[in-house]
């Protein structure tokens, strides 16, 4: 599986949005180089008032651009940054990746993938009802979460738009991805 990064994001400062960039830089275990998110530990303040020693399985939040399309047709405008991921794909089944997958990232730069972003009401005060279109349950009444994938950076390295990505899956039997 292959794709490229259509646009990275990072931003210092808690806010629902990240702004874009010329590029990012991951480092190796804690994240994304000057994102509020970058961390061993939990950065997110929901996950910070639970238990601030948790290990930050959430150190990359990817989206893929495929999402803001489908979304696009039910009226919504939404461009790459705006739900608060660091970097923007296409071409790759995000949400279809197994945990342990890992995603390689222009040159250098290797994110494990470690679960489902569990969005939270603020996307609602980004957009009403943009909540119910990216968490819904399905005809079985499972809980659907489109709103992209977290991973940790297991290689350091510069991400840039346009940058090439590919996709090493783990070996084994493979886990389906869930909320972390």
């Amino acid at each position: 599986m292959t794709g490229n990064v259509v646009a990275v994001s990072r931003n210092e400062e808690y806010s629902f949005t990240k702004p874009n960039r010329d590029g990012i830089r991951l480092v190796a275990g804690l994240g994304v180089e000057g994102d509020v998110h970058a961390g061993t530990t939990v950065k997110h303040r929901s996950r910070v008032a639970q238990d601030p020693s948790q290990p930050n399985l959430r150190q990359v939040h990817l989206m893929h651009v495929e999402l803001f399309e489908e979304l696009a047709e039910a009226g919504f405008t939404v461009a790459p940054g705006q739900l608060g991921e660091n970097v923007t794909t296409r071409g790759v089944d995000l949400l279809g990746l197994p945990v342990g997958a890992l995603l390689h990232l222009g040159a250098e730069a290797v994110v494990e993938v470690t679960g489902l972003r569990n969005p939270c009401a603020q996307i609602d005060d980004f957009q009403h009802g943009l909540l119910k279109r990216v968490v819904h349950r399905d005809e079985n009444g499972e809980l659907v979460r489109r709103a992209g994938v977290m991973g940790v950076a297991r290689t350091g390295g510069a991400i840039r738009p346009g940058d090439g990505i590919t996709v090493t899956l783990p070996d084994g039997p493979h886990r389906p991805l869930e909320r972390v």
